[in-house]
């Protein structure tokens, strides 16, 4: 059994907040079935609600992909997310367990090295306030969503083709939570750190699709950093607020109202 299996749970860190959408956001839901005279690209519904969210694979799956681009060549930058094979940059964050990207998104199970995740991103969805304004809206187009019309251009023949797609308006805020699991030995300020790192290069792009034209620019707001160790659930005790050091990562997202990428 490799060292990687023998890890022993240290703790758990609960990151809660919400996500403000600055501008329209589209993450798309299965077309099938849609009516006649909606959008050709429609957003995720909660099937018993019918209430937009933003999946936390989407969420986790952007931090992940800009981490690894901004950690640039694994073979010169230990804490890197790319390495380099024949001459190729390849990810990867999901091979190399030795890299801190490795770590904090796992490493896959048919690896020699496989290592358990240590991030969980939860599914978002929308506060009851914002639920609330987007139902009494009076011009939505769809249930508590709007429908943006987009014109392609063929470049030889000159003939438009207009799509339509279904956002999520700006303004809408819905409820986030991620949840970073410590293994013995972990270094519980470097992996909160690239946590950090992660949701400020999200706000600096893009969620969701389109965003070069604009789609998916989104604020977070953190209201909640505890700590629940082993010994708390031993005892059936609370998680704790973190220590002050660790909060200090966090100040830019619990302090202003600034723009992302302002």
């Amino acid at each position: 059994m490799s060292e990687q299996n023998n890890l022993k749970l240290s703790s758990k860190i609960f990151i809660k907040g919400t996500i403000k959408a600055l501008t329209g956001m589209h993450i798309g839901g299965n077309s099938i079935g849609m009516a006649i005279g909606g959008a050709d690209k429609v957003v995720v519904r909660n099937p018993l609600t019918n209430e937009p969210y933003i999946p936390g694979s989407s969420l986790r799956g952007k931090m992940r992909s800009l981490l690894e681009r901004a950690r640039g060549d694994e073979k010169h930058n230990p804490e890197g997310g790319f390495s380099l094979k024949d001459g190729k940059l390849e990810s990867a964050a999901g091979t190399r367990s030795d890299t801190l990207l490795g770590q904090l998104f796992g490493v896959s199970a048919s690896e020699s090295n496989k290592q358990p995740t240590r991030l969980i991103v939860r599914d978002a969805h929308l506060t009851e306030i914002s639920k609330n304004e987007l139902i009494n809206a009076p011009n939505t187009d769809m249930p508590m969503t709007e429908v943006k019309t987009e014109v392609n251009i063929d470049r030889i023949t000159s003939a438009a083709n207009p799509r339509q797609f279904e956002r999520v308006p700006a303004g809408a805020v819905f409820n986030f939570e991620l949840v970073l699991t410590l293994m013995d030995g972990d270094n519980e300020e470097k992996l909160l750190g690239l946590v950090r790192e992660g949701l400020e290069l999200v706000q600096h792009d893009s969620l969701g699709g389109h965003g070069s034209r604009g789609y998916g620019a989104v604020k977070f707001s953190i209201t909640t950093l505890q700590e629940r160790t082993m010994q708390h659930y031993h005892d059936g005790k609370p998680a704790e607020d973190v220590k002050d050091n660790l909060k200090e990562l966090f100040a830019d997202f619990t302090t202003g109202e600034a723009v992302a990428g302002a």
